[in-house]
């Protein structure tokens, strides 16, 4: 996207000028790393902007502010109707805000603005408002069981659900919107804090979308962002002590080490991972043909 194609907002420059730090407990927060990741228009190769690249102790911060907003149920506490409420603001703030996340997310990945606009700032805003109203649904089970029982009797027993705790959600480059959107909302519509880390090369529309949150009305701590890189930054957040679920997207190499970090603690894993569609030519056929 260019200046003579569709006029950048002064809000986008705004935020693109500023230093940007992680956020956690409703705000944003400076790193204890010195070092800067820079991020680039890939139409352009220039650098737009840079973000923090989050220390272990810096992860250790953001999870364990997600932790004491989940123990002291800030979020976790209010009844399901209210968090609906808060969750359906924070659509609407989203929509108001459209614009600017659809030129965010163009200038930083790449994308044609039309597509950024219809599909990845507007599937998010369906996805957010479908999640919101999951959150007066969710509800257990009253049951019969067949178990042996005196004569005449009846035994019944029921479920409930509950928020897990702290979810971790690791995004890749390719949609940092719509698919961060996909781990962050069922883990509010539940309950629960989160913990996200946005690809490095795309760190931007998630750091604007926290700010939204906040202003939605969702509790400090319970939506805390990380940028940095995976082999420091995405490790120690996927092997957290206090990560009760965690939910990526990206490489099959990289799901498998955080599904064998997973199996020491059995914290519960959500692995979306590489493509599963090999390709076959033969001598007869030439490239592009399909079977």
């Amino acid at each position: 996207m260019s200046e003579s194609q569709v006029a950048i907002q002064p809000a986008v420059q705004q935020f693109l000028d500023r230093q940007h730090g992680l956020w956690i407990e409703g705000r944003q927060a400076a790193s204890d790393s010195e070092k800067r990741l820079n991020v680039f228009n890939p139409a352009t190769g220039e650098v737009i902007a840079s973000t923090a690249d989050a220390s272990v102790d810096d992860v250790d911060r953001a999870v364990m502010s997600g932790w004491r907003a989940f123990v002291a149920r800030s979020w976790a506490g209010k009844l399901p109707a209210e968090r609906e409420r808060i969750l359906l603001h924070f659509a609407d703030l989203v929509e108001q805000h459209s614009e600017e996340l659809a030129q965010l997310e163009t200038l930083e990945q790449g994308k044609s603005i039309n597509i950024s606009r219809m599909f990845e700032v507007g599937c998010t805003l369906n996805w957010m408002r479908y999640t919101a109203g999951l959150t007066t649904k969710i509800s257990g089970k009253t049951l019969d069981l067949s178990i042996p029982l005196p004569q005449g009797a009846r035994y019944q027993a029921w479920t409930r659900k509950e928020p897990v705790g702290v979810v971790a959600g690791i995004v890749p480059w390719n949609f940092p919107l719509m698919i961060g959107m996909w781990k962050v909302m069922p883990a509010l519509a539940a309950g629960c804090s989160i913990v996200i880390k946005p690809s490095e090369t795309t760190p931007l529309t998630m750091l604007r979308v926290a700010e939204l949150a906040s202003e939605a009305g969702i509790p400090d701590g319970v939506f805390n962002v990380v940028t940095g890189s995976g082999a420091v930054c995405g490790a120690a957040l996927t092997s957290h002590p206090h990560i009760a679920k965690v939910s990526f997207t990206g490489s099959t190499a990289t799901g498998k080490q955080i599904a064998r970090a997973a199996a020491d603690t059995l914290t519960g894993v959500t692995l979306e991972l590489g493509g599963k569609k090999p390709g076959y030519r033969t001598e007869r056929r030439g490239p592009g043909v399909g079977d």
